[in-house]
């Protein structure tokens, strides 16, 4: 009797001792699932309206916004700051990016001196078109925003106004990057470019450290207002000039060539400049379709620079019709070819010997055939995409 009070009272212990730890544990796993959902992001049609930049002596707009973690972020989280420097940045823009590192050296530079840095994305997504993305490796995507600023490791706040742009109205940026410098009693000192130096090797901030220093020292910026050069603001009125430019690219025509091993190996030997990507499917292929329209996709981002998007199909050259609905359907208008042989597994042999045959297939070939990149299966669409980017090819 004593012997089952002894294990009764033990098994009564172990099962409190569980129920302490997870009521521990339940409320901060709780609390951070409820933080990381705060925020889902909702890009927005808005009218055309007017938007002046903020001149210089007014007072800075107010904002709440989320950061890339989903925190609500305002203007009042930086009220002990002696200078608060608000830059209106994107993700997409080439220009922009390539002063990223130098606003990561003014932040860590000009912390001790009680210099607040905040960047903000005003871009809207639904006024970028595909055609604008061809020097960048994103687009201007919430989730984009939080890959880009963590790869970076942004040491400033970097907060999302894609939604609606009302904080971007307000402060009017013309172009990303541009600069906003405020005083400690939030009254705007300076608005213009980071410095003149687009090259990232050359430039230091000159203008932005220039500005700050007379701020902090209370005096008078010599040029208090200056140029930016960058990418326009991508206002979600924009949406009907995008929309323009896709129709224009579904009414290119569609055209179906037959190709034969001999072809393929010519192809694949791409005594072109250009970076090539082809990719081998076929309608019967569930993977293949889904893929393929973002393989599309990269032909409008990159077809402007030194790369091309080749299509073969693997179908049987009965099936050309479908074949050929299907690509319209998609708007391929490139390359696309179906191989006229019949015999599949000297496709396959023509292609790679290593292939085991499975659909997709998807090979990245630089001049003289050096083969950069290939799959068997469905593509990594982001590291495709990146080890398009990154070619030295691009030019």
């Amino acid at each position: 009797m004593i012997r089952i009070r002894k294990s009764y009272f033990i098994f009564l212990l172990i099962l409190s001792l569980g129920i302490f730890i997870v009521s521990c544990s339940s409320p901060q796993k709780k609390e951070n699932t409820e933080s990381a959902a705060v925020f889902v992001p909702n890009p927005q049609l808005i009218a055309e309206q007017s938007h002046e930049t903020l001149a210089i002596g007014s007072s800075a707009p107010d904002f709440s916004l989320p950061d890339i973690y989903g925190k609500m972020v305002s203007l009042s989280d930086f009220k002990d700051a002696k200078v608060l420097v608000v830059i209106f940045t994107c993700v997409h823009c080439p220009t922009a990016t390539h002063y990223e590192d130098r606003i990561i050296q003014f932040t860590k530079d000009y912390k001790a001196k009680d210099v607040q840095v905040v960047a903000i994305m005003s871009n809207s997504n639904m006024g970028l078109a595909l055609e604008e993305l061809g020097w960048s490796e994103f687009d201007d995507s919430y989730e984009n925003m939080k890959v880009r600023a963590e790869n970076k490791k942004f040491n400033f706040p970097f907060l999302y106004d894609g939604d609606n742009q009302q904080v971007a109205l307000k402060y009017g940026p013309a172009a990303t990057p541009h600069a906003f410098i405020f005083d400690q009693n939030r009254k705007l000192q300076y608005v213009g470019n980071v410095d003149q130096n687009e090259d990232p090797e050359v430039g230091r901030a000159e203008n932005l450290r220039a500005a700050t220093d007379a701020v902090l020292a209370g005096k008078l910026i010599e040029n208090p207002v200056t140029k930016t050069l960058g990418c326009s603001t991508k206002w979600a009125w924009k949406a009907e000039t995008v929309a323009r430019m896709d129709k224009n690219w579904q009414a290119k025509p569609v055209e179906l060539n037959e190709i034969d091993v001999k072809g393929i190996k010519t192809l694949i030997k791409n005594d072109s400049p250009n970076l090539r990507l082809i990719n081998i499917w076929a309608s019967w292929c569930g993977p293949c379709v889904v893929e393929y329209p973002e393989l599309v996709k990269l032909q409008r981002i990159y077809g402007a620079r030194n790369f091309e998007f080749v299509s073969i199909s693997a179908d049987k050259i009965s099936n050309k019709n479908t074949v050929h609905k299907f690509l319209k359907r998609n708007n391929s208008a490139l390359t696309n070819y179906i191989f006229s042989e019949g015999d599949n597994y000297k496709l396959i042999e023509s292609v790679d010997p290593e292939w085991n045959g499975a659909l997709p297939y998807t090979i990245l070939v630089g001049p003289g055939g050096k083969i950069i990149l290939k799959t068997q299966g469905e593509v990594d669409i982001p590291k495709l995409k990146k080890a398009i980017f990154f070619n030295p090819l691009l030019k």
